[in-house]
């Protein structure tokens, strides 16, 4: 894990919300984790896709982009945007809200602000005890 994405756990732990699953293999789950999941990933027109964090009952995840300015980093080339994309957007399909911050956004408190807000939206529209 990187300094950025310990950093944005240290600020939602401040604000109470729950642990969020780090490292979430949606694909795979999706697909059923196990011998044989390649292939069973190719077949839905998947990878193993992971999400930096989410709550999994809420389906909301958050992606942490560390490298922005620079240009040096696997998600600022262009195979590396069209990659993100199509995780992105297989992940919406299967009802995820995926929210993406920067360095930036955590420190200036934005992020944080975003993740609970977005959290709290989230966990009103599920019935008490109630789970996707």
């Amino acid at each position: 894990m990187s300094k950025l994405e310990d950093e944005l756990l240290f600020h939602v732990k401040a604000v109470g919300l729950p642990a969020p699953v780090r490292e979430y293999r949606f694909a795979g789950i999706e697909v059923g984790l196990g011998p044989g999941i390649r292939q069973r990933l190719a077949e839905a027109n998947l990878k193993d896709w992971r999400f930096d964090f989410c709550w999994p009952d809420l389906k909301f995840a958050v992606e942490v982009e560390g490298v922005v300015w620079s240009g040096k980093g696997r998600h600022q080339t262009g195979k590396g945007m069209e990659d993100d994309l199509d995780k992105y957007d297989a992940a919406m399909k299967r009802g995820w809200t995926i929210y993406r911050c920067s360095q930036r956004l955590s420190n200036n408190g934005k992020a944080i602000e975003t993740i609970n807000r977005v959290y709290g939206l989230h966990r009103s529209k599920i019935p008490e005890g109630m789970t996707y």
